[in-house]
């Protein structure tokens, strides 16, 4: 009777797998937020598809962790409450490492070093202190390491204008409707300096380090997910060694994005 049993425990797993119930709709699933209007590094294309470095990076990275991975878009400011709230398991958009974000969620290897500098008219040459940008108006994305920067060095005397997305920024610098702003200077250049809205701008006041001092972005993960957050690491190391992430790149940008690229020219 046992013999009879047993069989049919393995009849029935064979005819479930057969039914689909262990196919691979059944395997590993992974929820990734990106911010997805951050060219070149995110964008949301005519026909609905994102694209971009970081998402083509993250479907690579899923592709090595043998896992299927959704990426849902949102805006910046609601990544890490989304991941703390457990709708995402990883957020695959370049975040720098705040002391108070560090505090809340773990921190990947670095993805890119892109430090920021300040865009501003040409024609102008501003001191960077309280008293030279007094009463400017400073346009930075709400949320953004670099609007803690501002608001923490220059405090009320400057007017920061707060906007969910760079391109609402890059509209109103182009306008006239803000002074300058601050932020990572490989996407002011694709996004607004090499183009002709950019013309008259420049970058001015250095490289800085808006992430508590510390270089380099990373993709994030819950305190609870070191497991997985060391996957990815694993998996996008061995993206980057074998030069696949240089090919990724270089499909959205010409400049090096890590130290571990010089290996790939």
């Amino acid at each position: 009777m046992r013999r009879g049993q047993v069989f049919f425990s393995m009849a029935a797993i064979v005819a479930a797998w057969s039914a689909g119930a262990m196919s691979p709709a059944s395997a590993e699933k992974l929820v990734l937020g990106n911010e997805g209007s951050y060219p070149p590094f995110s964008m949301v294309a005519a026909s609905g598809q994102l694209t971009g470095f970081e998402p083509d990076l993250a479907r690579e990275m899923c592709k090595r962790m043998n896992v299927q991975c959704e990426i849902v878009v949102m805006d910046f400011k609601g990544l890490i409450p989304a991941l703390l709230q457990k709708k995402l398991d990883a957020v695959a958009t370049q975040t720098k490492p705040l002391p108070e974000r560090k505090a809340k969620v773990l921190f990947g290897r670095p993805v890119l070093f892109n430090p920021d500098s300040y865009v501003v008219p040409a024609d102008k040459d501003y001191a960077f202190t309280k008293e030279g940008l007094k009463g400017v108006r400073i346009g930075l994305q709400r949320g953004s390491a670099q609007a803690k920067y501002v608001t923490e060095t220059f405090g009320d005397a400057v007017q920061v204008v707060f906007y969910d997305n760079p391109d609402q920024i890059r509209l109103d610098l182009a306008s006239g409707r803000l002074d300058m702003s601050l932020g990572p200077k490989i996407s002011w250049t694709n996004e607004f300096l090499s183009k002709p809205a950019g013309k008259n701008w420049k970058f001015a006041g250095g490289d800085l380090w808006t992430g508590g001092g510390e270089a380099g972005s990373s993709w994030i993960a819950r305190k609870d997910s070191q497991a997985l957050l060391d996957r990815m690491n694993q998996s996008i190391d061995s993206i980057i060694r074998d030069c696949t992430f240089t090919k990724l790149r270089k499909q959205y940008m010409e400049v090096e994005l890590l130290p571990e690229e010089a290996a790939c020219r």
